[in-house]
């Protein structure tokens, strides 16, 4: 390797352990902060649970009425059945039924949430890679006996591997949320009449203002657990094998 290439990739290690630790003497502290203080404002109380819910804009049509006999036979006909919108409803060049409504429009109060809590989770899963990075970089090559100090790093290794998956899940369940409440409005939307669907749309928000709140406490809590664990075993993480026989915490 050229002598070019070898600074290069120093330079780079270097550049990684004050990344990291700068991660974990400014950073986490910064973030257990801030992450307290969003999940303790207003805009995760709990009493405003009920707030965040909103009424879909999908009116109920009005019953049709039957005045006689042939009105019946004529409604129980199967060709009625095929009568999936009226003329007025359709939309030219393509066969799309037009709500009267217009759009149903998402839940915007718990958009606004997961708006603000995405680049927190995103923020979470590039920590954990760049002090995976760095803890890779600090293990030693592989010898026999006073091997401890990287039993200590493999943990941390193994630690912060759970903590990226876990975050990771924290998005997949911001997918599932909208998914899930585009079925139940696309229910409503086609059976306007009953009251269960818009209910369950009611049901799911509050749900996801629950699971979001939580997901805060979590993001607060993972970097307080990854800020205690690795400053408590900082000696061993940076010199696996050094004199120091201290046990983990």
């Amino acid at each position: 390797m050229a002598n070019d290439e070898i600074r290069e990739v120093t330079e780079c290690k270097d550049k990684l352990h004050e990344m990291s630790e700068n991660l974990v003497k400014v950073v986490f502290p910064q973030k257990i902060r801030e992450l307290g203080e969003l999940v303790e404002s207003d805009l995760f109380r709990l009493s405003r649970m009920s707030e965040v819910t909103t009424n879909i804009n999908i009116p109920v049509p009005a019953p049709v009425v039957l005045n006689h006999s042939d009105d019946v036979d004529d409604a129980l006909k199967p060709h009625a059945k095929k009568r999936k919108h009226d003329t007025e409803n359709d939309v030219q060049g393509c066969k799309v039924f037009s709500l009267p409504a217009g759009s149903v429009s998402c839940n915007k109060q718990l958009t606004d949430l997961i708006d603000i809590l995405k680049p927190k989770i995103c923020c979470l899963i590039e920590h954990c890679n760049t002090l995976k990075m760095w803890i890779q970089l600090q293990i030693p090559r592989i010898e026999d006996g006073n091997n401890f100090g990287v039993s200590v790093q493999e943990d941390t290794l193994s630690e912060l591997r759970q903590v990226e998956s876990e975050a990771a899940s924290y998005l997949d369940q911001i997918s599932r949320y909208y998914i899930t409440r585009g079925k139940l409005v696309s229910k409503v939307a086609k059976y306007p009449h009953v009251d269960d669907y818009r209910r369950s749309v009611l049901e799911i928000d509050e749900k996801e203002f629950i699971n979001l709140r939580l997901t805060c406490l979590e993001l607060r809590n993972t970097y307080l657990s990854l800020h205690d664990v690795i400053t408590k075993n900082k000696d061993k993480i940076k010199k696996p094998r050094g004199n120091n026989t201290e046990s983990m915490y």
